[in-house]
């Protein structure tokens, strides 16, 4: 048997990240380098390029059947992406333990640089997760921090999870949980504002949660702003992350927090079930090792998580989402979503029977919105839109809970959706009122 040469198939999938390796059955073009951005263009004017995003919509496979505005759940990978986990997967498969115990620590590590490079951090402060889920889940158990009587905030826009493990803070350790309610539709003045209220009611406070993009209507939160003033006040905070990198364009250390939890398979489209968590150098002796883990020093960042035997070649084609992401550029992705975003709740809010939720000002939205119909704010109401819409209309959405305000349906384009889509959304928002 032929020995398998694992640095030949690793080049090969560096190379399936700048040429798509093959044409398959349903249409791909061989041989395709990544898509370019055209010289001299702003993202703004960028996002009106219809035949630069044909292009890049050509390297992704499309949900058959129905239009697809649901792509908050996990990010669809595009060919190059699929074609270097489909090479790794098969190296994996092959060389098995032997590939697993002698040379998979070295190819990890190079994944945990790529993604510290393109969030601006430093190796040592990353750690390759499954999910943002994971990552936030154990900052907030593994917070070492508290003592009964200490206060714990969190959001109505945080995610229904992480709001119920802070509030097992209050039944574990004896904190005080302290909620706050944003309004449906808010800016960014708006925002702080009601976050410095509950600072200034609530002195005893020790940990916040903040969301940077929540997931129900894709509100951005000033994270930055409001950490600052924590940190001022002795308040440390754990920062949601898992909508938002690739959603918009930034760095990590712009959010001026310890710890943040991120999703790759969503905005950056890696394989599902990668995740990261960035913890700052000097912050770790506040989050506990995972049990089991030692790190007496607390220099060890990777301590704090233990994912056992993972998907190794979801890891491995971490490089080639990066490179997919850095080719057509963040900004220049996170203004198409803007973009596509404003087709519809531009409309919509024109509309007497519909209510959009989400930012107030541009500031404070992103590429995902959310609606609900006037005066029909239960679960039930938001799951019954979310059936007529894709049974009447052949629309796929999904329900979002958790909001204060009651339940919505949440729209969540790709890149590769296009303006007569969205065209149809509209067209749908208009018919509801009969």
């Amino acid at each position: 048997m032929r020995y398998v040469n694992r640095r030949q198939v690793l080049g090969s999938l560096a190379a399936g990240a700048t040429v798509a390796a093959s044409a398959l059955a349903q249409g791909k073009s061989a041989s395709k380098a990544l898509p370019i951005p055209p010289a001299s263009t702003t993202p703004v004017e960028l996002a009106r390029d219809e035949s630069y995003w044909r292009e890049v919509a050509a390297y992704y496979d499309r949900t058959q059947g129905i239009v697809n505005l649901e792509h908050g759940y996990w990010g669809k990978m595009a060919h190059p992406v699929q074609d270097a986990y489909v090479d790794a997967t098969r190296m994996v498969n092959a060389q098995n333990s032997f590939y697993g115990r002698k040379d998979y620590d070295p190819d990890a590590a190079m994944a945990v640089r790529r993604i510290a490079e393109a969030l601006g951090a430093a190796e040592e402060e990353i750690v390759i997760t499954r999910n943002a889920t994971e990552a936030v889940h154990n900052l907030i158990r593994q917070y070492r921090d508290l003592r009964p009587g200490d206060g714990v905030l969190y959001a109505d826009v945080d995610y229904p999870g992480f709001k119920t493990a802070m509030q097992w803070l209050e039944s574990s350790r004896g904190a005080k949980v302290i909620s706050i309610e944003l309004p449906s539709r808010a800016d960014q003045a708006q925002i702080l504002e009601l976050y410095m209220q509950v600072l200034d009611a609530n002195p005893h406070l020790k940990l916040m949660l903040i969301t940077h993009i929540s997931n129900q209507h894709g509100l951005v939160v000033p994270v930055a702003e409001i950490a600052k003033e924590a940190r001022r006040r002795g308040i440390d905070v754990i920062c949601d992350s898992a909508q938002s990198w690739g959603l918009i364009d930034y760095k990590v250390g712009e959010l001026g927090v310890d710890w943040v939890g991120f999703n790759l398979h969503k905005w950056i489209g890696s394989p599902v079930g990668v995740g990261a968590l960035y913890m700052r150098r000097g912050s770790l002796q506040k989050i506990a090792p995972y049990p089991g883990e030692s790190d007496p020093e607390h220099i060890d960042a990777a301590t704090r998580v233990h994912m056992a035997t993972s998907n190794f070649a979801a890891v491995l084609a971490i490089p080639a989402a990066l490179d997919f992401h850095q080719a057509i550029g963040g900004a220049n992705k996170e203004a198409r979503l803007r973009y596509l975003r404003r087709l519809w709740t531009n409309e919509a809010e024109g509309m007497a029977h519909i209510d959009v939720l989400g930012g107030s000002d541009e500031e404070s939205w992103s590429g995902i919105g959310s609606f609900r119909l006037r005066g029909k704010a239960s679960i039930d109401d938001a799951h019954n839109l979310q059936q007529v819409l894709e049974k009447d209309f052949g629309l796929f959405t999904v329900v979002r809970k958790g909001l204060a305000s009651g339940g919505c349906v949440r729209i969540t384009p790709q890149v590769f959706n296009s303006p007569g889509e969205i065209g149809q959304l509209v067209d749908a928002l208009h018919k509801l009122k009969t």
